[in-house]
């Protein structure tokens, strides 16, 4: 099954662009389909694949923040090639 996510991740403290790009790097690594854009990121793949890779990477990025939220949205299918038709 392939699903698309979309993340916003947002630590809550001073000098917090290290710890979202650290944690960005470690999804682009992952060989997945990862798209940027400056209010979120979304990964794309098989669903086993994907949340396994969340799974780990979401642990790693909470223990090198002090305080911090994860907002996250999963679609059942993989919507990266989604272009609007308007």
């Amino acid at each position: 099954m392939k699903i698309s996510v979309e993340l916003t991740f947002t630590p809550l403290h001073d000098d917090y662009e290290p710890s979202i790009i650290h944690f960005i790097k470690k999804l682009r690594a992952s060989g997945l389909t990862v798209l940027e854009n400056p209010l979120s990121t979304q990964v794309y793949g098989d669903y086993d694949a994907v949340m396994e890779l969340l799974t780990t990477e979401i642990k790693e990025a909470f223990t090198l923040i002090e305080r911090g939220l994860l907002y996250m949205k999963i679609v059942k299918s993989d919507r990266h090639d989604y272009e609007p038709h308007f």
